[in-house]
């Protein structure tokens, strides 16, 4: 049998967590078109009966504007050092800059092995696929490249196959009935603020952060979930509750939805909006709603 791990590294808006969900066959990362969705290194578990592969996906490359984003940063190169293998997840469909192979190169000059997720194939030309290609191997990017479109699980088979050549020889790493190494509390906190990012603007999503006070089953089979939105300014508080609570109404009932769906129960979910200014820079409030230097 043969299991590792595979760090999934690349910029934000990449497709690494949308990748992973499709190759571990169930949502253990949130999604959506903004940077900075994903904020920590979460697990996901895949498991077959030749192979084990944990996928672990890292926040997207982002030029840090303030100390959780910096935190995020640094939560990268950490996973980086600590894993079999990395797969740097690059989106085709942007293009190739300057700047995306010398990240590449910077990884691939490691001691760790690397190949290259040339992800969303389907929404671009397919002639540009060869010639990307090439203007990589020109440039010194000497690792395996892998067209893959996670959308239309174009070559995700085979991606998934050769990933499992790449690991070790051993037995598992993790039980087998685990898919991710993150709680349900954790996944709930995630669909509402993933819930959060694909409803509102560009700039109150990513001065969010969940606090959840109350996660309990009760003998009925019901879950209670009382949670905190917390937002950076009071505009934003007004912008997430909406005109006579409509907005906070609305982003609620989409999240319960999923969290019914994660949990397999019926879920009894209330929400409050509340301003702690600047958080994200303040050490002792990014402790406290999760995030700790040492990720």
């Amino acid at each position: 049998m043969r299991s590792g791990f595979v760090g999934v590294i690349g910029k934000a808006n990449a497709g690494k967590s949308t990748l992973i969900n499709v190759l571990v066959g169930e949502k253990v990362s949130i999604v959506s078109p903004k940077p900075q969705t994903t904020r920590d290194a979460i697990m996901g578990v895949l498991t077959k009966p030749e192979y084990q592969i944990v996928f672990v996906d890292t926040p997207g490359i982002y030029k840090a504007k303030n100390r959780l984003s910096d935190m995020m940063a640094k939560t990268s190169e950490t996973t980086a050092k600590d894993v079999d293998f990395i797969l740097f997840v690059h989106d085709g469909h942007a293009g190739i800059s300057d700047d995306d192979i010398a990240l590449m190169r910077r990884y691939q000059s490691g001691n760790i092995p690397m190949a290259v997720a040339y992800t969303k194939i389907d929404i671009m030309p397919k002639g540009n696929i060869p010639d990307d290609v090439k203007k990589l191997y020109d440039s010194g990017i000497t690792c395996d490249i892998l067209p893959v479109s996670a959308r239309k699980y174009t070559n995700v088979a085979k991606l998934e196959a050769y990933l499992a050549e790449k690991m070790p020889e051993g037995d598992m790493v993790i039980s087998e009935d685990i898919v991710t190494d993150k709680s349900e509390k954790f996944m709930c906190s995630e669909i509402m603020r993933e819930k959060i990012l694909l409803k509102f603007g560009q700039e109150v999503p990513h001065g969010i952060a969940i606090v959840i006070n109350i996660f309990e089953k009760k003998d009925n089979g019901v879950y209670e979930i009382n949670l905190d939105i917390v937002c950076e300014k009071q505009n934003h508080k007004s912008i997430l509750i909406g005109k006579q609570g409509a907005a906070i109404k609305e982003v609620s009932s989409f999240a319960r939805k999923d969290m019914e769906k994660l949990l397999g129960a019926k879920v009894f979910l209330t929400t409050y909006v509340k301003v702690k200014e600047d958080w994200r820079n303040r050490p002792n409030l990014i402790k406290d709603f999760g995030y700790t230097e040492d990720k």
